[in-house]
């Protein structure tokens, strides 16, 4: 069993930047394609980033293509995504999961940590 635990997030003025950070065990995480994710207040979840099991290849959501870099250390068991050019509607709860079954629908997720990212 896989266990997730993100760290990192806090208030940020719009146009800092945030590094946050994944933390995994229990598991052997590093054969996992793992991604970000993040819910806004009001909204549904959404897709932000994912990195493949090797960290050789990763995508993103358009809104944060040239600001959010994805990456992971297999050797520590932790995955980051450096945030920069923050906006205010980047302000969510960032989720990281590992295990993917479909884009939205991943084996294991973290309890998330708050960005706020004020104007």
């Amino acid at each position: 069993q896989v266990q997730l635990v993100e760290s990192g997030g806090g208030l940020v003025q719009a146009g800092g930047s945030l590094r946050l950070s994944c933390a995994a065990s229990g598991g052997t995480v590093r054969t996992y394609a793992m991604a970000w994710f993040r819910q806004a207040p009001g909204k549904g979840r959404e897709f932000v980033a994912t990195i493949s099991a090797s960290g050789g290849g990763a995508d993103y959501a358009d809104f944060v293509k040239g600001r959010f870099t994805i990456s992971r250390d297999n050797a520590k068991n932790i995955m980051s995504l450096q945030m920069n050019s923050l906006k205010s509607e980047d302000t969510a709860v960032y989720y990281c999961a590992a295990g993917r079954l479909t884009i939205q629908i991943w084996r294991y997720w973290g309890q998330g940590t708050q960005v706020t990212v004020s104007s």
